[in-house]
């Protein structure tokens, strides 16, 4: 029997999804290795805890968290029904990574519930972030805290994009983002924990945007997103989903849980833009956002909410 048990294990080790078991009371009693991977959490770290203890924090895409009132887990262990979903967990390093679910029930021989099986996949294109990482390294276009595009080449992928618009009539959308009161948690905090939140920021941003978006940081504590193929509610949509993100991320720092929100500008770049003006407005427009009382978003009025 102690032989089974041990292979078994073995076996979800080598799976490339996270798996892991709770008890009726959704305590952790058992964590693969892929799910210390997609988390960032060993097994030491979570046995024996609630799954809800600051460890996943699962939240759906409009940012709303589920451990509390709305857990998929908690479901499947009052009714026996197996579930599926989307959702955004928490990693040890703060951002928020996508990932797909799959709970099942766990019966004893009696026929009883006594927990439920979760199953999780990583959802972020993995393969597309790797090879654009290789490439803006060989080009020197990676800015080495955040791991993202540099301001250099921001500028170039709006300029291809501009060239791109007046030969085919192809817009696209301008998020900036700027990080609000990020002097405070300097201040607060120290350096060392403002780099953890840029790079908490910066790999939000990456995990949750399409392969064929681009982000990238433009300087400071200043993000600038490219979006391609996309109308005006669907850029407003992927604008609010990323600040709701963003907002219910966080870092540890010893006993304290440190928060940031984030201002955005969007806007659509039109005819006779050129890098500059589209940037200017962009910019002015996240200013905007500020000036209303900050964590929002603010859209060119020309392009509509």
């Amino acid at each position: 029997m102690t032989e089974m048990t041990i292979d078994y294990k073995e076996l979800l080790d080598q799976l490339y999804d996270g798996v892991y078991f709770v008890d009726g009371s959704r305590r952790i009693l058992y964590w693969n290795r892929a799910a210390e991977k997609i988390t960032g959490f060993s097994a030491a770290e979570v046995f024996g805890k609630s799954c809800s203890q600051n460890i996943l924090c699962h939240v759906d895409e409009h940012g709303s968290g589920l451990c509390m009132n709305d857990c998929p887990l908690e479901k499947v262990i009052a009714d026996g029904v197996p579930r599926d979903a989307e959702v955004y967990l928490h990693h040890k390093d703060g951002h928020r990574t996508p990932v797909s679910i799959h709970i099942t029930p766990v019966l004893d021989a009696r026929g009883q519930i006594v927990g439920a099986v979760e199953l999780f996949a990583d959802n972020t294109p993995q393969a597309n972030i790797r090879a654009r990482i290789a490439e803006l390294e060989e080009l020197v276009m990676l800015d080495p805290l955040t791991r993202l595009g540099n301001r250099r080449f921001i500028e170039l992928n709006i300029q291809s994009r501009l060239d791109e618009m007046d030969r085919y009539q192809l817009s696209f959308g301008l998020l900036f983002l700027d990080i609000d009161q990020f002097k405070n948690i300097n201040d607060g905090y120290g350096h060392e924990s403002g780099d953890k939140i840029l790079k908490m920021v910066a790999t939000t941003l990456a995990s949750n945007s399409r392969p064929f978006d681009v982000f990238g940081r433009w300087g400071g504590e200043e993000f600038i997103g490219i979006v391609r193929q996309v109308d005006r509610q669907s850029l407003y949509a992927i604008a609010e989903r990323l600040r709701e993100l963003v907002r219910t991320s966080f870092i540890m720092e010893g006993e304290n849980k440190i928060q940031v929100t984030v201002s955005l500008g969007v806007c659509f770049a039109h005819a006779g833009d050129t890098l500059e003006t589209l940037i200017k407005r962009a910019d002015e427009l996240m200013y905007q956002s500020k000036a209303r009382g900050r964590d929002q978003v603010t859209m060119d009025a020309a392009d509509g909410t």
